[in-house]
Order: C-alpha cells, then sequence, then structure tokens
C-alpha cells in the first residue's frame, strides 16, 4: 500500500495550547500612587478540533504531518487587560472517521456529517490576574494564578467508507466486475486473487432518477478478523454499509460452507454486523444452463433475499438493485447504530516504526 494514494489509517500527535499567566501588576500613575491591583487575566490556550470535510476522500494530507500543536494563551497585562488567546488547529478530515487513543486503543469519538466539529483537546485556561484577589483585607494581592498547562495526546484516525451497499466476497467472487457494470467506477480487474487492493466507490442509478452508493471491499478470507491476507485492514468499511451483499461464485463447490465463513469474519470482528441487512448474490451464473442452476437453488441458504447475476451478460442486474433498494430503505436500517470497538494496542504498534512512536516533552517546547 506505500504507492497507494488510499491512506485510511493515521496516527498523529497533538497538543493544545497552555494558558496564560495573569498578570501581578499595581497601576502606578503621576497622581495614583498606589492604584492597587489591575493585572489582567492570561488568555485561554489553542484548541485541537477535528472537522468533517466532504471534499477530502482519504486521509493521505495528514499522512506526513503527525504533530499537531495549538498556540499558546498570552499572559495578562497592566489595566486589567486580558492576554491574547492560542490559535485553534483545526484537523481537517474525510466524514467517516473516527478516532482513538493511540495508547489503549479506546475509542474518543466521530464525525459523520459535513462541518461537524469536536474538540479534541481543550487549550488550558488562562489565570487570574492580581484584580481578582483583591479584599477588604488583603488589598495589595502580590500574586496571580499561571495558566493550566497543555494537554499532549497520541490519537489514531480510521476513515470507515459512508456507503449503502457494501460488498463481501471471497478474492475473484466478481465484486469490482459487478461494481464496474452497475456504475461509472472502475476498479482494477484481474483473474487473479487480491487483484482490488484498496475500497472503490460506485453511484448506482436506479429508478426516478435516484441512486444509491456501492463499495467494493478488497476480498476476505478465513482468518481475516485475526489479521491474515489483508485482515483488519479493510474489515473496518463494512461497519459503515447499510447492507451487506454477499456475492459467491456460482462454480463454488459448497455455496453455504462459504457464506457460513463470510458471516464468521465478520461476527468475530463485530458481532453488531450480523444485524444489518443481508443480500446474498451468486454471481458468474452465465455459465450454467437451467440443470446446474435448479440444483444450485437447492444448496444456497434460505434465511436471506437470494438472487442470481451475471454481471458480463446483465443477468439479475434489475432484479439486484430491486432488491438492494428495498433493503436500504428497510426501517431497521433508519435506526442502526454502530458501537465502535476499542483497537487492539498489539495492531497500533506494528503499523508505525519504532521511532515514530517516540516524543519527548522538550520537542514540544521546541515547535512552541
Amino acid at each position: 500500500m506505500a504507492e497507494s494514494n488510499f491512506v485510511d489509517y493515521v496516527k498523529i500527535y497533538c497538543r493544545s495550547g497552555k494558558g496564560g499567566a495573569g498578570s501581578a501588576h499595581l497601576h502606578r500613575a503621576k497622581y495614583t500612587p498606589k492604584g492597587g491591583p489591575d493585572g489582567g487575566d492570561g488568555g485561554r490556550g489553542g484548541h485541537i478540533i477535528l472537522r468533517a470535510n466532504r471534499n477530502y476522500w482519504t486521509l493521505l494530507h495528514l499522512r506526513y504531518e503527525r504533530h499537531v500543536y495549538a498556540g499558546n494563551g498570552e499572559s495578562g497585562s497592566a489595566c486589567r487587560s486580558t492576554g491574547k488567546d492560542g490559535a485553534d488547529q483545526v484537523i481537517e478530515v474525510p466524514c467517516g472517521t473516527v478516532v482513538f487513543d493511540a495508547v489503549t486503543g479506546e475509542y474518543l469519538c466521530e464525525v459523520t456529517d459535513d462541518g461537524q466539529e469536536l474538540i479534541l483537546l481543550r487549550g488550558g485556561r488562562g489565570g487570574l490576574g492580581n484584580w481578582h484577589f483583591r479584599s477588604a483585607t488583603n488589598q495589595t494581592p502580590r500574586y496571580a494564578q499561571p495558566g493550566e498547562p497543555a494537554i499532549e495526546r497520541a490519537i489514531v484516525l480510521e476513515l470507515k467508507l459512508l456507503a449503502d451497499v457494501g460488498l463481501v466476497g471471497f478474492p475473484n467472487a466478481g465484486k469490482s466486475t459487478l461494481l464496474s457494470s452497475v456504475s461509472a467506477a472502475k476498479p482494477k480487474i484481474a483473474d487473479y486473487p487480491f487483484t482490488t487492493m484498496e475500497p472503490n466507490l460506485g453511484i448506482v442509478s436506479y429508478r426516478d432518477n435516484r441512486s444509491f452508493v456501492m463499495a467494493d471491499i478488497p476480498g476476505i478470507i478465513e482468518g481475516a478478523s485475526e489479521g491474515k491476507g489483508l485482515g483488519l485492514r479493510f474489515l473496518r468499511h463494512i461497519e459503515r454499509n447499510a447492507v451487506l451483499l454477499f456475492m459467491i461464485p456460482a462454480d463454488t463447490e459448497d455455496i453455504c460452507r462459504e457464506y457460513e465463513i463470510l458471516l464468521g469474519e465478520l461476527e468475530a470482528y463485530n458481532p453488531e454486523l450480523l444485524d444489518k441487512q443481508r443480500v446474498l448474490a451468486i454471481t458468474k451464473c452465465d455459465m450454467l444452463d437451467e440443470e446446474l442452476l435448479a440444483d444450485i437453488k437447492n444448496k444456497v441458504p434460505d434465511d436471506l433475499p437470494v438472487v442470481y447475476i451475471s454481471a458480463v451478460a446483465g443477468t439479475g442486474i434489475t432484479e439486484l438493485k430491486d432488491l438492494l433498494w428495498e433493503a436500504i430503505n428497510s426501517e431497521d436500517n433508519k435506526v442502526m447504530t454502530i458501537t465502535h470497538r476499542n483497537l487492539d494496542t498489539d495492531y497500533i504498534e506494528d503499523d508505525f516504526d519504532e521511532g515514530e512512536a517516540n516524543y519527548e516533552e522538550e520537542d514540544w517546547d521546541d515547535e512552541a
């Protein structure tokens, strides 16, 4: 994936700004030699803000910008002047980005709507000036509050594609061929496994100028939930799909067995995936005659809608679109939510060089 521009996983280090110190100034003027305390408050430190932007499709722009620093608040000054607030730092990400703690793997937040903003790290509050501490018994306070310190945190950003239909199947099941035949997408198609090395999105036209988004996920093999094959790298994208379209070739020896393997991998990765709407498509049916097709119909699972298609010949495509549109608009999809599981810390460390995971406190100060 080194040469690919599709980046859906980035680890970065963030630091909010520290608050400015309050002023302990005492007012002095020509005719008021003992004017008393007038120290102003320190400014607030800058926030680290996450903002969803529909113009971004991947996290490529963050791949080589691993450190994000917000500005520090300025100190207060005389005449009760408040210090300037530190500059906020906004991290623009695609819609559907999820944030995890890079040390513990804990799920933190997600942004799904264009323009949605969340504060990842709050800037430190500015300290109060000595003007706030004056009283009848302490009329000349010569002290002020320091500003709150900055907050440092390493986070992981994961992109989970927002699509209506996700294609699930073993390598060479015909997923890319179907996407290219029903949409304008041009995924790579070849006769060897793992031709698709990154997800592809396509907009599928439907009746009455309606449409839905279909995502071609790289092939899943047995053990993918444990990291085999492309493993966990792309299983995350299935969580966002409203409907899962399982695709199994007609020349498979045991269709039910292959379907159970795919279902088992999804359950091992996230059990909530089993609550999604599912449709089974038997592909490459142009190779079958009526007798073989009747034999296959007796062997398919009977607990979900089944459609027999051939993307090359165009057989069953209209029926498939009808089933998908009905599943997408089902009442179950309108209330379904996904609970994001925490990241496995072993996989976090494996994705980065050892040198990138170490940073010293003095490095933050140099940047400030």
